[in-house]
């Protein structure tokens, strides 16, 4: 969605966010009062992986694996944007930012637009600009 800000526009974008393998996202519902204000909390599990790890060998199963056996691959999501066994929508868009400014440094349009990420600490909000002309944008996570 979009809306008009003095004389700028705001372009809204949904980011849905998918569990990576050998995890799983459980939305634990509060109370209606809590669902409506987004106080709602989404659990993070883990997943038997053995099958995959049978048949890709790609990865380790997190649940079947010792600490010392997954030191080679990439880290657990509890221990990356996890707070307790919660998914840290904070974390996350600290994350995403991060993502987002390295991704922007490899793309040709980087030599003509400036890229500022803007604060926030439950979204991704961001300007490009190119001269005077400016385009802000913020990046909702959605599950």
């Amino acid at each position: 969605g979009w809306s008009k800000q003095h004389d700028n526009v705001l372009y809204r974008l949904l980011i849905p966010l998918q569990p990576p393998p050998g995890h799983d996202f459980c939305l634990e519902l509060g109370t209606a009062e809590e669902t409506l204000s987004s106080s709602s909390c989404l659990r993070v599990q883990l997943q038997c992986m053995c099958m995959r790890e049978q048949l890709l060998e790609d990865m380790l199963c997190f649940l079947h694996h010792s600490e010392d056996e997954l030191e080679c691959q990439e880290p657990s999501l509890l221990k990356t944007l996890c707070t307790d066994s919660y998914l840290d929508i904070e974390k996350t868009a600290s994350w995403f930012q991060t993502l987002v400014k390295d991704a922007w440094k490899l793309m040709p349009q980087s030599h003509h637009c400036e890229l500022t990420v803007l604060p926030t600490a439950r979204s991704c909000k961001l300007r490009l600009k190119n001269g005077e002309e400016a385009l802000n944008m913020e990046m909702i996570f959605g599950v």
